[in-house]
């Protein structure tokens, strides 16, 4: 926005380079399954991906035209989610990745995300769950504990009214990684039963969240052309004379037969 600044935090590199640790392969690899599954049957010209370019959020869905954007490198496009050099209504699909979790005002990113994306144009939002005990593990970090533990998480009730007051509506969604952050593969490997035990028992306390949503605009209407309404106006004048002459005629008619 002119005349504004904004402070675009740098831990988003940190979390691609924490992405390829154990911790981070553990959270990936489960956010790429809900990516593949939210992204696929999303339909339309254009879909963006803003931030972690090193990973492609978008690999499952069918949109020509794909692009990612962000200030870290490997983007096509670099600029900052805060404020996306992209025209108004232009995207169908957009991806936002722990996008919210690392700016200084996460609620501009979702407002740049309603301008561009175009109307019932669908938005996929990850981030980590504060009701659980990965920010347990936030708590206990002190110091500069580096991504993710630098982020600001998000819960998904707030984020939910966010979206409401932007006139988007969630239309799916899950959480998961409900395994103790544990540093070692080993033991993400031996707390695996909790990935169905906590999907069943304590649903909401997944790690991490992925969700859609979608752009609602109410009162659309078509706008047709003035030459199609000049013309629709002709035809139901040359309408509207025929039957007064018709009915003309049968009153003559009705005088004759009296």
């Amino acid at each position: 926005m002119p005349g504004t600044t904004h402070k675009y935090n740098g831990a988003r590199s940190s979390l691609s380079e924490w992405f390829s640790t154990p911790q981070g392969k553990y959270v990936l690899e489960w956010e790429l399954l809900q990516f593949d599954n939210a992204v696929d049957d999303v339909f339309g010209f254009c879909g963006v991906q803003a931030g972690l370019p090193e990973t492609d959020f978008l690999r499952q869905n069918r949109i020509t035209f794909r692009f990612t954007l962000a200030l870290e490198r490997g983007a096509v496009l670099a600029a900052d989610p805060l404020q996306m050099p992209l025209a108004s209504q232009s995207i169908d699909l957009l991806v936002l990745p722990h996008a919210l979790e690392t700016v200084s005002d996460p609620h501009l990113v979702l407002r740049e995300a309603e301008r561009v994306l175009r109307p019932e144009g669908q938005v996929v939002i990850s981030g980590f769950n504060p009701i659980s005990l990965w920010r347990v593990r936030q708590a206990f970090t002190r110091g500069d504990p580096g991504a993710p533990w630098d982020a600001r998480f998000i819960s998904l009730h707030r984020l939910k009214d966010w979206l409401t007051l932007l006139g988007m509506e969630l239309n799916g969604g899950s959480f998961g990684c409900y395994a103790p952050p544990f540093a070692r593969t080993k033991w993400l490997s031996r707390f695996g039963f909790m990935e169905n035990a906590g999907a069943r028992w304590w649903p909401i306390a997944g790690g991490v969240y992925v969700v859609r949503a979608v752009k609602r605009v109410q009162g659309i209407r078509l706008i047709t052309p003035a030459w199609r309404k000049e013309r629709a106006r002709r035809r139901a004048f040359v309408y509207t004379q025929r039957n007064g002459h018709a009915a003309q005629s049968n009153g003559h008619r009705k005088q004759r037969y009296d």
